[in-house]
C-alpha cells in the first residue's frame, strides 16, 4: 500500500455520505471521496480520480448503506465503471477498516481472510434503531405526498410488527383515527396488542382490507397479492418499505388503479443530516474501541 495520507475514503453512496464527509472533515480528519457528487462537497474534501487511489491512499474505507443494490456494483450517485465490489475487494490491503451497509457474504470472507477490520453498521442494534426514526417519518411523508386527504381521522393498517413497523405505528397513532397491525404471528399480534393498537391476523385480512384508507407494509414477502388488493378501497394509498422486490404487487396494483410505491432507501432521501451525524459519531466511537485508530 502507498503511503496513508487520508484518514477516510468515502466510496459511493447518498446525501448522507456527503453529509458524513463534510463533518469528518469540519472534524479535522482528512477526505477523499469517490462517486459522489461534488458540488454539495465541502471544499476541504478531496476528490478522487479513481476507485484505486481512494482506497490505496486510506485507512478508513466507507461504503454506502446497503453497499449494493444487485450484489456487483457499488450504489453511488455518480457513475464510474469501477466502482463494483470485486474490484473494490482487488484494492484492500492488510491493516485497512472498512465500513458500510448490508454488506455481502463475499466481502465479509474476504476482509476475514485479509486481516481487513469489517464493520456492518445495518448489523449494530443502536443504529438499526436509529433507521427506524427516518425509515418511518419518510414513509408517512411518502403517504401525505401521495394522498389527496388527510391522515387526520383516517383508517391505517401497517403490515407487520418488527422494529420498523412498531415505530411506524407510534408516530401513525398521533395522526390517524384508527391504526391497526396485521401479522401473521401470535407473538407480534399479542405485542401490537399490549401497544394499544388493533389487531388483524393475516389469515383473516381479506374480509377486513376494504376499511383502510392508508396501508403500510414492512413484510419483505409478497403479501398484497392480486387476491387482496382488489379487495382494497380504490381510493386506498399503499406505501411499501420492505426490502425489494417488496410484499406488495405493484404491477397488479397499477392494473387495479392502486395508488402503491415501494420506497426504499428513505432515511438517505428525508433524513441524511440526521442519519449522517449518528453514524459519523457511531464510526468515531467504534474506531476509538477498536486496535486500528491511527489516524492520517
Amino acid at each position: 500500500m502507498n503511503f496513508i495520507r487520508y484518514d477516510f475514503a468515502i466510496i459511493g453512496g447518498d446525501m448522507r455520505q456527503i453529509y458524513m464527509a463534510n463533518e469528518l472533515s469540519a472534524r479535522n480528519f482528512s477526505v477523499i471521496v469517490y462517486g459522489l457528487l461534488e458540488p454539495s462537497l465541502d471544499l476541504s474534501c478531496i476528490i478522487a480520480d479513481s476507485l484505486a487511489e481512494a482506497i490505496d491512499s486510506s485507512q478508513t474505507i466507507i461504503t454506502p448503506i446497503p453497499v449494493s443494490k444487485d450484489g456487483k456494483n457499488i450504489l453511488s450517485q455518480k457513475a464510474q465503471p469501477d466502482l463494483a465490489i470485486e474490484q473494490m475487494l482487488c484494492l484492500l490491503n492488510s491493516g485497512q477498516n472498512l465500513y458500510g451497509g448490508c454488506l455481502t457474504k463475499e466481502i465479509k470472507k474476504y476482509c476475514d481472510a485479509h486481516d481487513i477490520y469489517c464493520h456492518d453498521f445495518m448489523e449494530q442494534e443502536e443504529i438499526v434503531l436509529f433507521n427506524t426514526i427516518a425509515t418511518a417519518e419518510g414513509a408517512i411523508a411518502e403517504a401525505i405526498l401521495g394522498s389527496t386527504t388527510n391522515l387526520h381521522g383516517s383508517s391505517c393498517l401497517v403490515l407487520g410488527f418488527g422494529r420498523c413497523a412498531r415505530t411506524l405505528a407510534e408516530k401513525l397513532k398521533g395522526l390517524c383515527g384508527h391504526v391497526d397491525i396485521a401479522a401473521r404471528s401470535p407473538r407480534a399480534l399479542a405485542a401490537a396488542n399490549a401497544a394499544s393498537f388493533g389487531m388483524v391476523p393475516l389469515s383473516v385480512l381479506e374480509g377486513k382490507i376494504e376499511q383502510y384508507d392508508y396501508i403500510f407494509n414492512t413484510i419483505p414477502s409478497l403479501i398484497l397479492t392480486r387476491k387482496l388488493l382488489v379487495k382494497t378501497n380504490s381510493n386506498v394509498v399503499i406505501i411499501d418499505i420492505s426490502s425489494a422486490p417488496g410484499g406488495v404487487d405493484l404491477e397488479v396494483s397499477k392494473e387495479l388503479s392502486r395508488n402503491a410505491k415501494l420506497c426504499l432507501g428513505l432515511p438517505g432521501k428525508y433524513a441524511p443530516k440526521s442519519s449522517s451525524d449518528f453514524l459519523t459519531d457511531y464510526l468515531l466511537t467504534d474506531l476509538e474501541r477498536s486496535d486500528s485508530y491511527v489516524f492520517a
